[in-house]
Order: structure tokens, then C-alpha cells, then sequence
């Protein structure tokens, strides 16, 4: 009996050795948690954000560069502050803002007391300097290293665009799982359609703590940390001085200019005005500065040039003449008399008749009445117009669209915008299946109507006419990486062909010569640079005094053989194309290809200073 009693006792403390035994086993190799929580009251995990690459010009001089910071991140599970008084002292803080920001986090969807997040963000090293002792003394936060943007020359703002902090739904849709919330990334301009190369790969650093949260150096001596890798740089197309000349002379205008190196398609150039000064959207007033911005009736954080849309005007006469050559309706020796009467438009007094190249030289709209009229009537009988007419506007269509019109430019920017070129189906809505002809659209003769064309597009046209028949997509950035491996992308070399026979050009280009030597823009030439250019004066669709005058456009390029630069410029209520727009952009074309000026070119640029339109019209822009 004793002996029974004996082995039952010691089966019960065998049995329950084992178990001690097999659950010590589970808890410490196969259940990790409580060693996971175990060094996580021991450790830190430390994001090292990498560099953000730089940009440059095409002479090597720096556009963006990085600046220190510092985030005081705070661990919600370990906070306490002895001293709150002190603490909100160091950071220029009320009691109640410092506990607003600490029941903000709180109330943030995903909220993990364990996790580090940013209780105050993008402090200068001054700021962090000034508060270190005070963050000494505190649980639960420390100070962790962040780079923002600086801009040096403060220029070129809507094009190299800005960063900040992801969105919730950004956060969602990533593809790569790189970004955590408080994470920094480019929003607009080349800061985000090369997001990928800029950001760098971040790492992480372990750190061991005490009990108070004092930092006692590397965990396992570093054997678990990552170094982080520092964003690509860029080497960016833009011409600075070009484009601070071209911004000077843009002040006071609503607008933009673009201007391109036709044999490339490299941007040199990329101007919308008025803009802004690109520091203000960086470090810890972002937000306060974007909503001033955002609110400004001027709207410089639009970026006219990509995405403005207005009427091409007079300028389109230049495509409508290389179309209608191809087609067989001109030759290069047409002969048209100006009757604005007869067919209803206006124009302004010039020699008459004239040939293409006077059209061009004089601007005259009643050539272009009857260019665009031939080409919807071609072939056609008093019996089946309205078929015809559908079915050559197609053709038209067709070929305008090869000019980059109606579609949008691959330009590497994000938010480009396609202008408006009217289909077939446009006007059926509206007039009915066959039931319209050249009388309903003859706007489109001279580049007004329903066509709408963004002023990128312009310059591309430039480009195209100077090239005799192609372009290179515009582009911004002409190379990725340092100077050992640079990468090329392939897509901003491949032409682009209208199909437009070369030799149709020579003639357009002989009259875009005369238009500034002898006719609508002949006071805007530059010494010693052939210069070919159109003037266009687009109609200002709002009333007189609500808007003030016409919209003032005009492309150009220089020289007119091995043509090094292509330029369009818009300036909104600027009046007559020959009296802002031009020689704003001659002003540039001289100031790229010799850096001189003349007494000639003084005083025009003198008259472009002192032209102030947006006082003269109140601010009252869309």
C-alpha cells in the first residue's frame, strides 16, 4: 500500500517535471513573443533615411540639394516627460498643443503604443541643439535624423515640383511596401516621376536601452543594422541662367514659356508664371505655406506650362499650312487674295494677294479660310459634302494629332494635360451625324474654337519645324546616376515623324524668317541671329472688363540652319502676340546664344520689365 502511494507521488512530480519541462521549451525556442517583448524593452529599432539624390542643371550647377533635420519621435508605451513645463519651453509649446499632438496619435487609425511614431517633425539641428538636454531627461522620445529639400537659386519650382508627407491612400496602393507613415515622397515635378531613383534605400540601426530609456549603444554590436544607400542624382536638361532671365522677364505676367533644344528635346526652359519661391514648402510650416499657396487667386502652384489650355490662336496657321501642302491643296507658290469680306473674318492691312509665305509673314486669315475649306472639301460634290466632310476632317485630324495635338506628350512631368482636338463624334453630338461642314467649324481655320492646346505643345511644334518633320519627345532629366554610370532612358531619344515631306517645310520656314524681319514681329529681331517665328494673339473668351486684353503667344526658333532652340511663349491678357509674347522670347534666344545684349535689345527688354499685368488687371486671373 505504501509502496503504491510512493509511486503515484512520484508519478504526479514526474508528470508535472515534464510539463514544466516541455512548456519552458515552448516558451523559450518554439513561442517567441515574450523574447520579441523582451528585447523590445531592451532595444530601439532606428530608421537611417537615406540621402535623397540631388538635381542638377546641365552645367553642373546644384537645383536641390538636402539640409539636416530632425523628427522627436515618441514611443507612446515607454512616454514620460518629469519636467512638462521645460519640455514644452524647449519646443515653443503650450500644454494643451503638446497634449493635442499626443491624443492626435493616439486617434490615428493603426495606433500601436509600441511603435515609434513623430511627435514634432523636421526641427533644424539649432532647435535640436537648444532641447537635447530636455530630451535627455524624458522616457519614450528621441530625436531622429531626416533630410528636406533646399533650393539655392530658387528657381524652377513648378517643374522640379516638391515633397511631403504620404498620403493615407498612397500608403494603401504601394506596390513595394517602402514607405511607413511619416514617410517623405516626391509630389509633384521631377520629385515625383523619379521618385524611384531620388528616394535611396533606407536602413536601420538597433540600439540598446536601460530601463529609463537611456541609450547604451549598438545591440549585438551592430551585427543586425543596414547601412543606407543615398538616391540617385539627376543631371537635369534646364539651362539655370536661361531660365532665371526668362523668369526675371516673366514678372508682373501671368503665363508661361517653354523653351526646347529642337535636334534632342531637351528642355531648357520651363517657366509658369507667377510661381513661387520653392523653400517655402519645406521643413515644419510645409502645410502653412501650401495653403497660402493653394489659396492664392494667381494660382502659382499651377504649372502653366504643362497644363494650361488656350486656344494656339495665329500660331496653328504654321500646322495648317504643312497639312494642307501635304494634301495637295497648297503648293508652295498658292496665291490668295486677303477679301476679309468676302469670306466673313477679320484681318489686319498687309500686301495683297499674297503667297504662303506672305500668309505666314502677315498672319492673314482669309488664306487660312480658304486652306482649311479645300482641305474639308477636297474631292467632294454639292451632293455629298457633309459625308466628305466628315471624312476629311478625319484625315486632318489624323495628321494633326502626329503634330503632338489632341494627345498628351510624354514630357516627364506627372499631370500633363492633352489640350482638345475636336473628333468626328465631338460635332456629331452636338450638330448630329451629317449634319455639319466647314461653315459650322471654321474657327479651326485660325487656331480658335474648340481646339485647345497646352503651351508645351507649342514649343514642340517649334521643334517639329525646325527639325523639318520630327521631335524628340520634350524631356528634363538627361541622366540618372554619378558620373561613372550614368543611365540614358531610351525613350526620350526615338524621332517622332509627322510624315510631312521635308521639303514642304522650307517655305513655312521662309515665311516664319520674314515674319520677324520685315513683318508682324520685325521690331522684336536680334542682331545677328536669324530668328524664325510666328505672333499669334488668341481671343480672350471672358469679357473685356473682366479679363482685360487678348491672350499674347509666339514661337520661335534659332537659327534658322543647325537651329539650336526652340521657344514658345504664352502671356495671358499680354494683347498682340508681336507685343509681349515675342519678344519676351526673342529677349531669350539672344541671351542663350551669345549672352550679350545690344541697345536694341536693351530697350526691348526695358519695355518687357516695366509691362506689369497682373496689377493692371487687379489679380483677377482663373
Amino acid at each position: 500500500m505504501n509502496n503504491n502511494k510512493k509511486i503515484i507521488i512520484q508519478t504526479i512530480f514526474l508528470i508535472t517535471g515534464v510539463i514544466f519541462i516541455v512548456r519552458l521549451f515552448f516558451l523559450q525556442v518554439i513561442e517567441t513573443s515574450y523574447k520579441e517583448e523582451a528585447e523590445r524593452n531592451a532595444t530601439r529599432k532606428m530608421i537611417q533615411y537615406p540621402f535623397r539624390g540631388i538635381i542638377y542643371d546641365r552645367n553642373g550647377k546644384a537645383l536641390v540639394i538636402n539640409q539636416l533635420v530632425f523628427d522627436i519621435m515618441v514611443v507612446m508605451n515607454e512616454l514620460n516627460i518629469p519636467d512638462t513645463n521645460a519640455f514644452c519651453s524647449a519646443f515653443n509649446l503650450t500644454k494643451n498643443e503638446l497634449h493635442q499632438l499626443i491624443r492626435k496619435i493616439k486617434e490615428e487609425k493603426g495606433y500601436n503604443k509600441y511603435r515609434p511614431v513623430p511627435l514634432l517633425k523636421q526641427l533644424s539641428v539649432d532647435d535640436i541643439g537648444k532641447a537635447l538636454h530636455i530630451i535627455n531627461t524624458c522616457e519614450g522620445i528621441y530625436p531622429q535624423e531626416r533630410t528636406i529639400r533646399i533650393y539655392p537659386h530658387k528657381s524652377l519650382a513648378n517643374a522640379l515640383g516638391y515633397i511631403g508627407e504620404i498620403s493615407k491612400k498612397q500608403l494603401e496602393n504601394q506596390e513595394e511596401n517602402y514607405y511607413e507613415q511619416g514617410d517623405l515622397i516626391g509630389i509633384s515635378g521631377i520629385e515625383a516621376s523619379y521618385e524611384k531613383y531620388l528616394r535611396g534605400t533606407k536602413g536601420v540601426r538597433y540600439i540598446m536601452k536601460d530601463v529609463h530609456g537611456v541609450e547604451k549603444g549598438p545591440y549585438l554590436g551592430g551585427k543586425m543594422d543596414v547601412a543606407s544607400a543615398p538616391g540617385q542624382n539627376l543631371i537635369c536638361t534646364i539651362d539655370l541662367e536661361l531660365q532665371k532671365y526668362g523668369e526675371w522677364l516673366m514678372q508682373n505676367k501671368v503665363g508661361s514659356v517653354v523653351a526646347i533644344e529642337p535636334s534632342t528635346g531637351e528642355i531648357l526652359a520651363l517657366i509658369s508664371s507667377p510661381s513661387y519661391d520653392p523653400n517655402l514648402l519645406t521643413g515644419r510650416y510645409f502645410s502653412k505655406n501650401f495653403d497660402t499657396l493653394q489659396k492664392d487667386p494667381l494660382k502659382p502652384l499651377f504649372n502653366r506650362a504643362t497644363m494650361a489650355m488656350y486656344s494656339p490662336g495665329s500660331i496653328f496657321k504654321v500646322a495648317q499650312a504643312l497639312v494642307g501642302l501635304h494634301l495637295g491643296v497648297l503648293t508652295p507658290n498658292s496665291i490668295k487674295p486677303c477679301n476679309p469680306e468676302a469670306v466673313g473674318v477679320k484681318c489686319h492691312p498687309h500686301p495683297s494677294p499674297t503667297d504662303l509665305k506672305g500668309s505666314i509673314q502677315w498672319s492673314c486669315n482669309p488664306y487660312y479660310y480658304d486652306v482649311f475649306r479645300s482641305i474639308i472639301y477636297k474631292g467632294g460634290t454639292s451632293q455629298n459634302k457633309y459625308k466628305q466632310t466628315e471624312t476629311n476632317y478625319d484625315i486632318w485630324r489624323s495628321l494633326m494629332v502626329k503634330f503632338g495635338f489632341g494627345q498628351k506628350l510624354e514630357v516627364d512631368l506627372p499631370n500633363i494635360k492633352a489640350g482638345f482636338l475636336p473628333t468626328n463624334a465631338f460635332y456629331d453630338r452636338i450638330y448630329g451625324n451629317l449634319s455639319w461642314k466647314h461653315s459650322t467649324i471654321r474657327s479651326l481655320d485660325i487656331g480658335q474654337g474648340e481646339l485647345l492646346v497646352v503651351p508645351i505643345q507649342i514649343a514642340n511644334l517649334a521643334c517639329i519645324v525646325a527639325n523639318r518633320g520630327f521631335y524628340i519627345t520634350p524631356h528634363l532629366v538627361k541622366a540618372i546616376g554619378n558620373d561613372e554610370k550614368k543611365m540614358i532612358l531610351t525613350r526620350f531619344t526615338e524621332k517622332k515623324y509627322t510624315g510631312i515631306d521635308t521639303a514642304h517645310f522650307n517655305r513655312v520656314i521662309e515665311g516664319m524668317e520674314l515674319v520677324v524681319r520685315h513683318g508682324t514681329a520685325y521690331w522684336t529681331q536680334i542682331p545677328g541671329i536669324n530668328i524664325c517665328g510666328k505672333t499669334g494673339t488668341v481671343q480672350n473668351t471672358q469679357s473685356i472688363k473682366e479679363k482685360g486684353d487678348d491672350h499674347s503667344t509666339y514661337m520661335a526658333f534659332a537659327p534658322k540652319d543647325n537651329p539650336k532652340i526652340a521657344i514658345a511663349v504664352y502671356v495671358e491678357n499680354g494683347g498682340f502676340g508681336a507685343v509681349t509674347a515675342a519678344p519676351i522670347a526673342n529677349l531669350m534666344i539672344e541671351k542663350y546664344l551669345t549672352d550679350t545684349t545690344t541697345a536694341l535689345t536693351r530697350y526691348m527688354r526695358t519695355q518687357i520689365l516695366q509691362k506689369d499685368l497682373i496689377h493692371k488687371a487687379k489679380g483677377e486671373y482663373r
